[in-house]
């Protein structure tokens, strides 16, 4: 009779070969969040912030991170791929491992405001695009985001494994009025630039502010009427070729590094 190989990783717990028997269960516990991708998981699971339930993954996965894991003193549970995909989906690119774990402690405007670069989503709704704007907002040094908890994707899966570490190092403030929200950004100094194509200044032709939110709408419907009604200035991206318009998350990188190089010439 063959034995069971044994996995190299310390402190990790076997699985029993099917999601049952493993703990693998569909969907996060009460109260949880599903984050699964290399380095989401790696992100997480070094964020003192974020609480960790449980970690599953494969033997492989687990070597990888040996190091975060007995940083932060956790033992993951090894389970096959078939295990993980019952618990996040078959499409999910899990990448070999799922972290459970707690939300991030919610934060709101009143504690932006010492930061400097703000991202503001009018309606996001697809979880690659947010992800994608955190991680570049995590690249450029953008210090927050601002995005209404109704009509905008959940901080976890499909947005995280996108932001690729991102959701762990930038804040995400859920509001329930977009339009307060601006207003409140206004009383703490912050100039609001709304990017559409439609715009009547030219974004990289604007001076250097100290403070600006850069304010992003959906791409079917861009920015909303009160949204604008909001912003200080709505300005459109340089684009001096045939098409005028950009995905929101390529959009935001751009004025993003654009914020970056003004604010490092301005310093």
């Amino acid at each position: 009779m063959s034995r069971q190989k044994k996995s190299g990783v310390p402190g990790a717990k076997s699985g029993q070969g099917n999601a049952r028997h493993s703990g693998a269960k569909s969907g996060p516990k009460r109260g949880g969040v599903l984050i699964y991708g290399l380095h989401a998981a790696r992100a997480a699971i070094a964020n003192p912030k974020r609480k960790i339930r449980s970690v599953l993954a494969t033997t492989n996965a687990a070597e990888r991170m040996g190091d975060v894991l007995a940083a932060r003193g956790v033992s993951p549970r090894i389970v096959r791929p078939d295990d993980l995909a019952a618990r996040v989906g078959t499409g999910a690119v899990h990448q070999g491992v799922v972290v459970e774990a707690d939300p991030l402690p919610p934060r709101d405007i009143a504690s932006f405001d010492a930061f400097s670069v703000i991202i503001v989503l009018d309606q996001v709704t697809d979880p690659q695009n947010v992800g994608a704007i955190l991680r570049s907002a995590a690249a450029f040094g953008a210090d927050g985001l601002v995005m209404t908890a109704r009509h905008s994707p959940p901080l976890e899966g499909a947005l995280a494994k996108a932001a690729s570490g991102g959701l762990e190092h930038v804040p995400v403030a859920l509001i329930t009025n977009l339009a307060r929200g601006l207003e409140e950004l206004g009383d703490l100094g912050v100039m609001r630039i709304g990017l559409d194509s439609a715009g009547d200044q030219v974004f990289e032709d604007l001076p250097a502010f100290q403070r600006l939110a850069l304010v992003l709408g959906a791409e079917d419907k861009g920015l909303r009427r009160l949204t604008r009604e909001h912003c200080d200035v709505v300005s459109a991206l340089a684009a001096p070729g045939a098409i005028q318009s950009l995905n929101v998350s390529n959009a935001a990188a751009i004025a993003l590094h654009h914020a970056w190089l003004t604010r490092r010439a301005r310093n």
